[in-house]
């Protein structure tokens, strides 16, 4: 007989799912629940911190969490590299999720309740199911699949797997039952969607979004229950659809060419990036918790410096020319978290007794905000005939507009007389200008001064730079090479530059070039790269600043 499918009120069915885990748990063995037969899971390391818990399936936390002997090609759950991204001293991380369950058998099969007992008031659980949900409501296999949807449906069946008569309820109820008892137990939840699988459309391009819609509910249960919700689903595929097929292999097994799901410890760091820039974006933890932040497009995330605290740095001697630098963190990091920027290490190349090379890049800025917030006119009010601007943005200008993680960093992309409105953080309204309108700005406002100028197309990041891999920073490249060329400008190639040096320098040098997981380089690469910098400007048409280099070291 067909199971009779009821309707029930959203309260009546949390309270059933809220039910003790000796009414709903059954008498599992190891060959029908061998998740529950043979892992042991983590308790908080240190009780007297607060710990944030992990609930979820073999996405978050694979087998024994070991990689299954393979090293770091094995099957890999975000939820392992995660920890590495939090302070053992401030928080504990417990990962707490079972590989083969749903959000259904988490709680069935008595996980949930052991787990909750852990749970004290100042926690937070992260909740991150949907990749078993889609499996059969019932047969003698598993039994582990949910009702679709976000409703108050349920189901009533006799579970051919256990023998016992069960109500199953939609995948948005047991997350909703989550909620309700980490509520009540005084901790914060925060509800993740299902990482992306590896599936690509036909033009080799884009990713295949999340079927079944689990990702689409999960977002419509945290935005009805008001709970953080991170993307995993999207950001994954963006993610993935910057790197390329080819990069994105990398990120499996390569023993399991054809896994989809699974990902080796280099995927399962990108979903942990993914999960840290959630969490950051939702501000759902203390600053100090993190020993590493990440945007959601990978790249490290650092707090924006405000302007009007870093002194615009002067000539050393005024009578000198000056070689005078702007731009982002890639090329004046300060030293912050171990970080360098090539301009940091410029001036050993140069005779500074001949000529003055004052770094006046500053972190987290975008061509955008380095001209609205005042640095640039500074900067201009010390340019005098005969110097040389080098100019270098593009990292921080791809943020999104009228996106508040973005910062209100990003411009209008292109060259054109394009804009579009962004809301500052006070109310106010500001109308963005294109990436090559800024650059043109730069350009013109240096040459009324008769000042030479060089734009320099941006550093490419650690993961872009490998033959099969697409062009880092193409269009920012074409377009501050167009818009030089129609100012009067010069331009440097500087990630191409960069790139076919790492490609001769080799994997396993680059590698120790970098102070973060993407963008950021230490004093090694700093130098590394501020060589390609000299030697994209030895190429110049005319070679203006030949004169002032240094005589190379035999």
């Amino acid at each position: 007989m067909t199971p009779a499918l009821t309707r029930r009120c959203a309260a009546t069915l949390l309270s059933l799912l809220a039910l003790p885990a000796a009414v709903h748990a059954q008498a599992f063995t190891a060959s029908t629940d061998p998740a529950r037969a043979q892992v042991t899971l983590p308790d908080p390391a240190r009780p007297e911190l607060p710990s944030i818990l992990l609930i979820g399936d073999s996405t978050v936390r694979n087998g024994h969490d070991d990689g299954q002997g393979k090293g770091a090609e094995g099957q890999w759950g975000w939820g392992h590299p995660i920890a590495g991204f939090f302070d053992p001293n401030q928080v504990n991380l417990v990962n707490r999720a079972v590989g083969g369950l749903s959000s259904r058998t988490y709680r069935s099969s008595g996980h949930w309740e052991r787990s909750k007992a852990l749970i004290r008031k100042g926690d937070w659980v992260l909740m991150q199911f949907g990749h078993n949900d889609a499996s059969p409501v019932n047969d003698n296999s598993r039994a582990r699949g949910v009702l679709r949807g976000a409703g108050p449906e349920t189901e009533d069946i006799d579970n051919l797997l256990t023998g016992k008569r069960e109500t199953v309820a939609t995948y948005g109820a047991y997350l909703r039952g989550y909620i309700a008892e980490i509520r009540a137990a005084g901790a914060t939840p925060v509800v993740c969607s299902p990482v992306i699988r590896k599936r690509w459309e036909a033009d080799g391009q884009k990713v295949t979004r999340a079927g079944g819609n689990f990702a689409a509910w999960a977002a419509e249960v945290a935005r009805q229950e008001n709970v953080a919700f991170i993307d995993l689903n999207e950001w994954g595929a963006l993610r993935y659809e910057a790197l390329g097929r080819a990069a994105v292999e990398k990120l499996f097994p390569a023993a399991t060419p054809e896994e989809t799901v699974h990902t080796n410890l280099a995927g399962a760091t990108l979903n942990a990036q993914l999960v840290i820039a959630g969490l950051i974006q939702n501000k759902v933890l203390p600053d100090a918790f993190y020993t590493r932040r990440f945007a959601p497009d990978g790249s490290d995330e650092q707090p924006v410096v405000d302007a009007r605290k870093v002194k615009v740095e002067a000539p050393r001697d005024p009578r000198l020319p000056s070689l005078v630098l702007i731009g982002d963190s890639t090329v004046r990091s300060g030293g912050q978290n171990g970080a360098y920027g090539w301009g940091e290490r410029l001036a050993t190349f140069f005779d500074t007794q001949r000529i003055n090379v004052v770094n006046n890049a500053i972190g987290g800025r975008s061509s955008r905000t380095f001209f609205t917030e005042g640095r640039w006119a500074s900067v201009l009010e010390q340019l005098k005939a005969g110097d040389t601007l080098l100019i270098q943005f593009g990292h921080n200008d791809g943020a999104r507009i009228g996106d508040p993680a973005g910062k209100n960093r990003g411009s209008v992309p292109g060259i054109g007389p394009e804009t579009q409105e962004d809301t500052r953080p006070d109310g106010s309204k500001e109308k963005v200008q294109s990436f090559g309108w800024y650059l043109a700005r730069y350009i013109d406002d240096a040459r009324a001064r008769g000042v030479h100028v060089v734009v320099l197309s941006p550093i490419p990041h650690k993961d872009r730079w490998q033959p099969e891999q697409p062009r880092d920073f193409e269009n920012y490249a074409a377009w501050g090479e167009q818009v030089a060329r129609e100012r009067g400008a010069q331009f440097v190639d500087l990630t191409l530059l960069v790139t076919q040096a790492y490609r001769a320098a080799g994997a396993e040098r680059v590698d120790g070039f970098f102070s973060d997981a993407r963008t950021h380089t230490n004093d090694a690469g700093a130098v590394f790269n501020a060589s390609q910098v000299v030697e994209g400007l030895k190429r110049l048409p005319g070679r203006p600043l030949n004169g002032f280099l240094r005589p190379a070291t035999p």
